[in-house]
This record gives C-alpha cells, structure tokens and sequence, in this order.
C-alpha cells in the first residue's frame, strides 16, 4: 500500500519555519537534519517538525504546501498552534 502524502512545517534555526511535502515524514526531517534536504535547510538546521497533515495525492499535498508557503508567518504559527490544542 502506498505511503500517503504529507505537507509538513519544520521549526529551523531562529524560529524560520519551512514548508515541504514528503510521503515519508520521518525520514525526510532526518535527511534535512542531516544537511541532505536542501541548501535552506542545511543553513538553517536543527529542524523539528511541528506540524503536519496528510493527503490522498501528491498533488493536494503540493498545493497545500503552495498555500501554506503564500502565508504570513503569523498565520503559520496560527496553524501551528491550533494542532497542539
């Protein structure tokens, strides 16, 4: 069975937060972690995953990623909170 799609939030250095997709969540903040992940976050690790959501397809997931990287941090922040209640 395929693994489901995820959009994801990670908590960087100095509170940056960074948005990406995945279909395995675990491992993909070990590889960030790791300085694999891409030049952003390789600059700004450690990273800890603070908020995520899964989807049917890789499309959703993109196009919440889409509209999750379009927003203030603020809101992002909103987000995030509102899964921690």
């Amino acid at each position: 069975m395929p693994q489901p799609w995820i959009t994801y939030i990670l908590k960087c250095k100095h509170g940056i937060l960074y948005t990406g997709i995945t279909n395995d969540i675990e491992n993909r903040v070990i590889v960030h972690n790791q300085g694999k992940g891409g030049s952003f976050t390789n600059r700004n690790k450690p990273c800890v995953l603070v908020w995520h959501e899964h989807h049917k397809n890789r499309s959703d997931a993109q196009k919440r990623e889409c509209e999750i990287k379009s927003w203030e941090k603020q809101k992002k922040l909103e987000l995030i909170n509102s899964k921690l209640l």
